[in-house]
């Protein structure tokens, strides 16, 4: 288990340390979080972040496996039958060409396999009555 001590005396005066300096320091937001913050509430944004957010991590994922197998860009190019320009436009994270053709020629050079998955929205929630026929204010 470790020990918490208290090292004020080994900073500088005004030095934040201990517990409660590091969570104060959590708990301040930069000038990009205060920023970010403020353009996640436009709609038109957020959804362009999400998308952007896409991209970056099938960028990553892909750089990544190619990494683990120990390929260069031009040795996975020349597997694919493509250019290593093609391949760093598809490792790039603000690429939005891709194509599921050369996902999978890129996947099967790398023994990978591609997952995609299709979600629908979550509906808008309209008004409406439980039964399938009601019969409110109806007189027999």
């Amino acid at each position: 288990m470790k020990k918490l001590t208290d090292n004020r005396s080994q900073n500088s005066p005004g030095e934040e340390t201990g517990l409660v300096g590091e969570a104060s320091a959590m708990k301040r937001k930069t000038n990009f979080d205060q920023y970010l913050e403020e353009q996640l509430k436009d709609v038109v944004f957020a959804e362009r972040f999400k998308k952007a957010g896409e991209a970056w991590d099938v960028a990553l994922e892909l750089a990544a496996l190619r990494k683990e197998s120990g390929l260069s860009q031009k040795e996975l190019a020349k597997r694919v039958g493509t250019t290593q320009q093609q391949i760093s436009r598809l490792e790039s994270t603000s690429y939005e060409g891709h194509s599921l053709s050369k996902f999978r020629r890129v996947a099967e050079a790398l023994g990978a396999t591609i997952h995609i998955e299709l979600l629908r929205r979550k509906p808008k929630k309209s008004m409406s009555v439980a039964e399938d026929n009601p019969h409110y204010g109806r007189i027999k």
